[in-house]
């Protein structure tokens, strides 16, 4: 018995050591967490619980030339409640009258907004919804309500901002200008301008705001800490002109439309200075509509086709191989080069003609002879040409993504001896319209290669950060004579050439048009379904050049027509005399005195017939949008136009010939 009782005091003299021990162990432990370790665990309490949170800065607007806004950050807000923190005396005060303002700004009944905040306070949320995304004029009025309006200490206010990007204009030169996008990460990336800039001028500084955890993965800003404020972005200023870009648009769209083409692109661009004052890059829809997809003038290398005939004929003129009048035999229209066809667009051909006549009529022969003749012995001379006009290097333009051209070479793999022949037709090599455009800007320029420009300077309110100015890539591509010789060609190709539908007597321009096969890997296959890219590069006017300017469209329908001067040229033509016929150009004139009875009363009824006229509705279908709105802008009497879309216009709410009445509504339907 007695051993028993030992045993079991053994065992408990055990327990009780071993718990003793445990004891001293959790005393140890407390004492250095509290003492030893104690700031580096409150630390970490404290980062779980309360941690800076970046407040966005607002990126800086991006302007067009003349100061019109083309985007900007929208501020929106979040007003959120902390239904805890008031106390009960002032929340019981001013419940019933938020609970009515609620009503009256949202519509529903004030006894469900009583309810829900009443019910927010006793399921202790301090991160109420009251309202998301609301405009800043709506942020005031809301922050104004009874209660809120006591703010984040007394009433438990709590907004929350954030910023959207907006554009002005709508869709027009919306990829250019920039858009946010996603990429395969998952990561904002921005296009155009705005991503061009965004990281060194637009962004701006993130500021930082302290807030608190509150459970269910919600944060509550703490208001007893000083934030660090964000510093907005600078603004940039484009060389974008918005008349122009306008017309740009417009002109391409329309015949986009006209041809059921696959995409499209335009630039203008000043001849002098190399600032791009439009561009507009649209392509088709599942649904048939057009937008800015992707800024095919940048970033599209494709094959120049016919175009690059000016480039392959200066070559010529420049190394003296040979002249405007020197002779050569486009044969029959067909021609055997190492033992491929090639064939001119003409039946029976042109025959006999002189170099500078291959140029304007846009003989395949007449040029693949010309470089095959003089440069097939040694094709580095010829090449040569195109280094020193830089056509083998990207422009260096500041939007991301252009396009990287191809110029072949001896040794590479799309060499061959058919290689020179192919590129004097535009062939067997990759441009991106904007450095076409360039070049043809330098036969316009007196032979100055200067880079395409879309910034003009960076500012931060009237304060100039950098100012962008001129940049020359090449101070002269070739001789006076080669200059002046080649800028005749051109204008004659207007007048008699291949693009003489474009001819106006009142109005001169100068250009090339092209027309190039595409997807034609597989003749047999393409001559099923055949593609093309229309073209047309020049600049206008003709004589003292102040816009040079390019239009690409592919892919359009044969079943409507696919030669540059059908399809490309009429988007050029539109967009020069839209241009000059907008744009008042007066000269100084003698002062006649002129007095005549007749002539004085036929002027009287004409003047009467033009009021009268001006005082009826308009028969606007089928007119651009842009026209439609300068027409009713000049009518007689004051009218309100609305319009629904943007293109040609549909539909007009008032029939043609009607009476207007002033201050009446206009509601113009467009594609």
């Amino acid at each position: 018995m007695a051993t028993t009782e030992t045993n079991i005091l053994n065992r408990l003299y055990f327990v009780a050591g071993c718990m003793f021990v445990f004891a001293l162990a959790v005393v140890f432990k407390l004492c250095t967490i509290q003492f030893v370790q104690g700031d580096e665990y409150r630390a970490l309490a404290e980062k779980r619980t309360v941690r800076d949170f970046p407040i966005p800065a607002n990126r800086g607007n991006v302007y067009s030339a003349d100061g019109s806004l083309l985007a900007t950050s929208i501020p929106k807000y979040d007003i959120r409640i902390d239904a805890v923190q008031p106390k009960d005396a002032v929340f019981e005060k001013h419940l019933g009258a938020l609970a009515d303002s609620l009503s009256v700004y949202r519509g529903k009944p004030a006894s469900y907004y009583k309810n829900i905040i009443r019910k927010a306070r006793q399921n202790k949320n301090r991160y109420f919804l009251l309202a998301r995304n609301i405009s800043y004029s709506d942020y005031i009025r809301l922050r104004n309500f009874p209660l809120l309006k006591l703010g984040a200490i007394k009433g438990g206010l709590i907004v929350e901002q954030t910023t959207r990007r907006e554009h002005p204009m709508g869709e027009i030169a919306a990829r250019s200008i920039g858009y946010e996008r996603f990429d395969e990460d998952g990561n904002v990336a921005r296009a155009g301008i705005d991503g061009a800039f965004g990281e060194s001028y637009l962004r701006g500084q993130s500021g930082k705001r302290l807030k608190q955890k509150i459970g269910n993965g919600q944060w509550k800003p703490i208001v007893d800490f000083d934030q660090v404020e964000p510093k907005d972005g600078y603004d940039v200023y484009t060389t974008l002109d918005v008349n122009i870009q306008d017309i740009a648009h417009h002109s391409l769209l329309g015949q986009l439309e006209k041809y059921e083409a696959e995409h499209g692109c335009v630039v203008v661009m000043d001849v002098k200075t190399g600032e791009i004052k439009a561009i507009s890059n649209l392509a088709i829809t599942k649904n048939g509509n057009y937008y800015e997809k992707r800024n095919y003038a940048v970033w599209e290398s494709h094959e120049p086709g016919s175009t690059f005939k000016v480039m392959a004929i200066m070559a010529a003129l420049e190394d003296r191989v040979i002249d405007t009048s020197t002779v050569v035999d486009t044969e029959d229209g067909t021609k055997r080069f190492y033992g491929r066809t090639i064939s001119d667009s003409r039946r029976g051909g042109y025959g006999k003609i002189s170099a500078a006549r291959a140029l304007e009529v846009s003989s395949n022969i007449g040029l693949a002879t010309i470089i095959d003749d003089h440069y097939s012995d040694n094709p580095e001379k010829f090449l040569k040409r195109m280094h020193q006009w830089r056509l083998d290097k990207p422009l260096g333009v500041s939007i991301k993504g252009e396009g990287s051209p191809v110029i072949p070479k001896p040794g590479d793999k799309i060499w061959s001896k058919n290689a020179l022949p192919s590129m004097a037709y535009g062939y067997n090599l990759q441009l991106t319209p904007l450095q076409t455009l360039a070049f043809y800007n330098a036969i316009a320029n007196d032979g100055e290669l200067i880079k395409p420009r879309f910034i003009k300077a960076v500012k931060s309110f009237d304060k100039n950060i950098e100012v962008f100015e001129k940049e020359v890539l090449v101070d002269k591509i070739c001789s006076d004579k080669t200059l002046l010789e080649i800028q005749d060609i051109l204008k004659n190709i207007v007048v008699r050439g291949t693009g003489e539908r474009m001819y106006s007597e009142t109005f001169s321009m100068a250009g090339k048009t092209g027309t190039a096969r595409i997807d034609y890997a597989n003749f047999e296959e393409w001559k099923k379904d055949k593609k093309y890219i229309s073209s047309f590069a020049g600049y206008f006017p003709a004589d003292n050049p102040k816009y040079s300017c390019i239009v690409v469209i592919h892919k359009p329908s044969t079943k409507v027509g696919y030669y540059g001067a059908d399809v490309s040229g009429p988007v050029f033509k539109r967009i020069a005399q839209k241009i000059y016929t907008d744009t008042p150009i007066t000269d100084e004139v003698k002062k006649l005195e002129f007095n005549n009875t007749l002539v004085n009363k036929d002027y009287e009824t004409y003047y009467e017939s033009a009021r009268k006229y001006k005082t009826l509705m308009p028969d606007l279908i089928g007119m651009p949008a842009m026209d439609a709105l300068a027409l009713l802008e000049n009518m007689q009497i004051d009218v309100k136009v609305k319009l629904n879309g943007n293109g040609t216009i549909k539909k007009q709410s008032i029939n043609k010939l009607q009476k207007l009445k002033s201050n009446q509504t206009i509601v113009l339907e467009a594609s």
